[in-house]
């Protein structure tokens, strides 16, 4: 069978570090009060002329570098972000143009922090189906763009960047043991719409609007949803918590983050945590830490890899993979 197998990883990060004592000068908070509830210490912010697009780029040509291939070797761009250029074209669109690609099909997709496992999920599908032989699959985000910079409650937690693999079709034989995507599962729940949104939309405001969270609400429920598609997929494939050799979950909350490891039976060893650095990334946060963990050496062929993530809508899925 055709599995879907990253041939390469890729990142890119605005210029322009902010530290949680920058941030006290800017609000009503503390170092001490983000790093105890959050784990965050710093985040990237974009500046004049960083954009999702441009952002999504350089991390696309990263990973095109790490998998030895030029920009015409792709043929699809999967996209997820909820902070795009433009209303319209999709910016997978500008990104495909950036890149010089004229063939092939590339668009967005939108289900914001689960945005990128959404991503895989779909281009998984179209290489699978044999609608693509090699796709970028990137998450790229300038959240900061959204942000009320007065609401301490959200404006410490969000950060810029994008992240990029590149996924190639590969003869697999239909077992756990096979590189590549193994299983993935998408869940979403609209009741959950008002526990964290955007108040605006071309449709009802006509302004991008600024993020809103009620911030116990989404961590009650963050645990139990990430948990529940991991177990999906380990009955999906046989595989149990004990062989994981990595989870990279979303970077949110370093507590969310420890809370599902730990019901899961994971150690922390083997959990990939970058959100001290990077802050809350959305759709970028996976492919962040995943390029990350790859660059230093922890993730190496052969591993068992699960990504996971849960964000507003509710939102969430598990992709398992092997390396």
């Amino acid at each position: 069978m055709i599995r879907s197998v990253v041939r390469g990883v890729g990142s890119a990060l605005p210029k322009r570090v902010v530290t949680n004592q920058e941030m006290e000068s800017m609000v009503d908070t503390t170092d001490e009060w983000i790093v105890q509830r959050t784990g965050i210490r710093q985040r990237y912010i974009a500046g004049e002329g960083e954009t999702t697009a441009s952002l999504g780029e350089a991390a696309a040509r990263d990973a095109l570098a790490d998998a030895g291939l030029v920009p015409d070797d792709i043929d699809l761009i999967v996209l997820a972000t909820s902070t795009p250029d433009n209303t319209f074209p999709a910016s997978a669109v500008n990104i495909q143009n950036r890149l010089g690609i004229r063939h092939g099909a590339a668009f967005d997709i939108q289900a914001v922090c689960t945005g990128f496992v959404y991503a895989m999920t779909t281009a998984d599908l179209y290489i699978r189906g044999g609608m693509a032989r090699r796709a970028l699959v990137i998450g790229a985000e300038t959240f900061s763009r959204i942000l009320d910079w007065n609401d301490r409650t959200t404006c410490v937690l969000f950060g810029d960047g994008a992240g990029a693999v590149v996924l190639e079709a590969a003869e697999g034989q239909g077992t756990a043991g096979d590189q590549g995507i193994l299983t993935a599962h998408l869940r979403s729940d609209g009741t959950h719409k008002d526990k964290l949104y955007v108040d605006g939309g071309p449709s009802t405001t006509g302004t991008a609007g600024f993020i809103h969270m009620e911030g116990r609400e989404v961590f009650k429920h963050a645990v139990g949803m990430i948990t529940d598609v991991i177990y999906d997929a380990f009955k999906a494939t046989g595989i149990e918590a004990g062989d994981i050799d990595w989870l990279v979950p979303h970077q949110a909350n370093v507590r969310i983050i420890e809370g599902s490891a730990k019901k899961l039976g994971i150690p922390m060893e083997k959990v990939v945590v970058t959100v001290d650095r990077h802050g809350n990334t959305s759709a970028a946060s996976i492919p962040l830490a995943l390029t990350a963990a790859v660059r230093d050496g922890r993730v190496k062929r052969g591993d068992l890899v699960m990504l996971e993530a849960m964000g507003g809508g509710f939102t969430w899925g598990s992709v398992l993979l092997r390396w």
